[in-house]
């Protein structure tokens, strides 16, 4: 496919397929993504369908990965580089050719009114003095030996153009190589009929031969710098596909032996030497390093991993050794996912693309009804010769014509967005998300595990005041909990095994569901709960106030010794974030199944607009269903599981992942690092996406409305300026290569 007419008659095609429920072709990407009922048709028929609209098209092999898949297409894309260098190579060189043997007709009148030719023979005039002879050749000479020129071009690098428009045509379509192949074969056979008989037309007897060569070799050079930029737009993902290692060492009976990755099975170990990527999805069993996991989650600073510890695929070893087990190997491994999740969103069309494909569909017959009204105009009402300035101006609107920018304006941005997106640990699943993301106006926010950590942390203890010192307030509660399954016990374990304190065994453990936990540590009776609890057993010297914060009680032998404060801790990123968000205008609201004190609390500390507490996941997606009916654009962050319901009601659904647990399923968008940040680097990258296609769009249509009209003659009445088919065609080709470039400029859009 190489315009938005090609991709749009194949979707179309597709669309009117019986069985067929919905159905998206991607010119960037060359893919068709089809949802269909089994039952009334399959794969096969669909490959067969698109055959008849003069396409070819294959499923991809089942046992190919991701990265083989898009190898293959870089190969194909390298290998069409070269062809197209060759060939652009070959038609300049026929063009320059052409353009000096033109130049003895043009002198001696022979040849129309052509403003590039008449500029390039103004800058060429002092090649006479240096080849007289030149000019001094019969015009009947010159005329075949342009011919002999033009033909070889016209079979060997145009022939694509004349091949595509003829299967294009015999299956009742028309696309960007029909307007090149009727033009340019309009030129020649003129051309050729004038040669062969010149004395038919007299005084007009003239040809086109250097506009033909020039078209040809200008529509190739752009289609080389089209090709170049989008090879550039999937760097990203290249870059993603690279971070695996080739070969890796492998390590059975203590001897290690350098092998393919693709040898390796889930349960082998594996060598990982200092300042070498971690080949698979794995856990430690020997060794200790600082791994760097930016790739993952887009943070810079390297996180210790040791025995037990789970590693990723992809990302950097520091300068630790590290024996790995393999746990997910090839395509079940994160980064496969990661890049899987990547190129399918590349193939989805945001709904900004409609438009350009409504448009798609009329405009290649649009332009030849108005090239041949355009032939009508001259011939009736312009200056003598009008027949020959009607067939130049005629060709000057085929030429000049260009659906592929239209093609290419919405895809080469969603294609490096989504590159980009990956670089920082945003997954964008789809381009709808993409552009709705653009529009939110509210973010509504879970609180556990996004807002904060998501893990209860001691943060205070408290002794009484006739009580023991603090570390051993802490070593007391401990002991017991080290039996007990409540979510505050691992806390206090783990801020007493800081203290490096020893903990003693409790004898005679109890637990009481809602209240707390007993039993005899060292020989005293110990209870660790609430004061409700403890005061129910007697307990005295407890406080009269009820902490309004979340905090756990300890008592020995009946007397109360002080209070253990947990808190789940703000991320330390989420007021930055917060911030972040205010500056673009966007409100904050934080929904949470906590008290609605905590969430008010939580709320305060990171700047959040609004909160609302004690809520269900019902409760949840009624505020956000809500705040839609009230006229907004809402996107929900949240940790994508018992979220769910709430990401799946808000417009854009971003899910919160940590490393190898990322729920890639959950929202429309997935940020890889758990912090706020990524949803501000999201919502900040949607919208430069958006303005980016808007840009593209606007290029691409108004190039077309402004370009055919003056091709047509719109500036000759008052200025008496024509275009010339030569420059028509530079002009087409640099229209493409411009929404490439302009899309190319997300790579560099600078994100939290």
């Amino acid at each position: 496919m190489t315009c938005a007419a090609c991709s749009a008659r194949v979707q179309r095609t597709l669309e009117q397929a019986p069985g067929v429920e919905a159905a998206t072709v991607n010119l960037m990407t060359a893919r068709a993504t089809v949802q269909y009922d089994p039952a009334r048709t399959s794969p096969s028929s669909l490959v067969a369908l698109v055959a008849t609209t003069g396409y070819g098209a294959a499923l991809p092999r089942p046992d190919s990965t991701v990265e083989e898949e898009i190898g293959r297409q870089d190969a194909d894309r390298l290998g069409q580089l070269r062809r197209l260098r060759a060939e652009v190579a070959v038609s300049l060189a026929a063009a320059a050719a052409t353009m000096l043997l033109s130049m003895p007709l043009m002198q001696a009148g022979h040849h129309g009114a052509d403003p590039f030719m008449s500029l390039m023979m103004w800058l060429a005039a002092p090649l006479r003095q240096f080849a007289p002879g030149l000019f001094a050749l019969p015009p009947d000479w010159l005329r075949w030996s342009l011919l002999v020129v033009t033909v070889p071009v016209v079979l060997g690098p145009g022939r694509v153009f004349y091949a595509r428009a003829w299967s294009a045509a015999r299956h009742g379509g028309a696309d960007m190589n029909t307007l090149i192949a009727v033009g340019t074969g309009a030129a020649l056979l003129l051309s050729f009929w004038t040669t062969l008989s010149p004395a038919t037309f007299g005084d007009q007897a003239e040809v086109y031969f250097e506009a033909v060569v020039w078209i040809i070799a200008l529509v190739l050079l752009g289609n080389y710098f089209e090709t170049r930029a989008k090879h550039a737009t999937g760097d990203a993902l290249r870059r993603l596909i690279g971070l695996r290692p080739d070969r890796v060492i492998m390590v059975r009976d203590d001897l290690e032996a350098e092998v393919p990755l693709a040898e390796v099975l889930p349960g082998d170990e594996l060598l990982v030497k200092p300042g070498q990527r971690i080949p698979v999805d794995g856990v430690v069993v020997r060794g200790e390093s600082a791994v760097d996991e930016s790739m993952l989650t887009g943070e810079p600073l390297p996180v210790s991993r040791g025995p037990g510890a789970a590693v990723t695929g992809g990302t950097l070893n520091g300068r630790g050794a590290l024996r790995v087990r393999a746990l997910r190997v090839g395509r079940d491994t994160v980064l496969s996912r990661i890049v899987r999740l990547v190129r399918d969103a590349q193939g989805q069309r945001p709904p900004v693309q409609r438009f350009a494909d409504r448009i798609a569909a009329i405009f290649v017959p649009a332009v030849m009804l108005i090239a041949l009204a355009t032939a009508a105009g001259w011939g009736m009402l312009g200056p003598e010769p009008r027949g020959l300035n009607a067939f130049v101006a005629a060709v000057s609107v085929l030429i000049i014509a260009c659906p592929c920018a239209m093609g290419l304006a919405v895809p080469t941005a969603v294609m490096v967005a989504t590159g980009r997106g990956a670089e920082i640990g945003v997954l964008v699943r789809s381009g709808e998300a993409l552009e709705l993301a653009a529009h939110a106006d509210t973010v509504m926010f879970d609180k556990t595990g996004t807002v904060t950590e998501g893990v209860p942390t001691v943060t205070r203890v408290e002794p009484a005041d006739d009580g023991p010192a603090a570390h051993e307030l802490l070593r007391l509660a401990a002991a017991l909990e080290r039996q007990s399954e409540h979510p505050l016990a691992e806390a206090i374990l783990q801020a007493a095994r800081a203290t490096g304190a020893a903990l003693p065994e409790a004898e005679r453990f109890q637990s009481e569901t809602g209240g707390g936990v007993r039993g005899t540590v060292e020989g005293r009776a110990v209870a660790v709960g609430s004061r409700r609890w403890l005061a129910s057993i007697g307990t005295t010297g407890l406080r009269d106030d009820e902490p309004s914060e979340t905090a756990a009680l300890v008592a020995a032998d009946g007397r109360y010794l002080g209070r253990i404060v947990v808190a789940d801790p703000v991320k330390s990123s989420s007021r930055g974030a917060i911030a972040a968000l205010a500056a673009m205008g966007i409100e904050t609201v934080m929904l949470s199944g906590d008290r609605a004190a905590a969430a008010e609390r939580v709320a305060r500390e990171v700047g959040i607009s609004r909160a609302v507490g004690e809520l269900t996941p019902e409760g949840k997606l009624e505020e956000i269903r809500r705040r839609q009916d009230e006229g907004h654009v809402v996107a929900m962050a949240g940790d994508g599981i018992n979220d769910a319901p709430a990401l799946a009601q808000a417009d854009v659904g971003i899910a919160m992942g940590t490393g190898t647990d990322v729920a890639m399923d959950a929202g429309g968008i997935t940020l890889m690092r758990g912090d706020l940040r990524g949803v501000a680097s999201a919502i900040h990258l949607s919208r430069a996406t958006l303005r980016i296609i808007r840009q593209n769009l606007f290029w691409a249509f108004g190039y077309n409305v402004v370009a055919i009209p003056i091709a047509a003659g719109l500036l000759y009445p008052v200025f008496g300026w024509r275009l010339s088919p030569a420059l028509a065609a530079f002009a087409m080709a640099m229209s493409s290569v411009s929404v490439v470039s302009n899309s190319l400029r997300l790579r560099g859009v600078r994100l939290t």
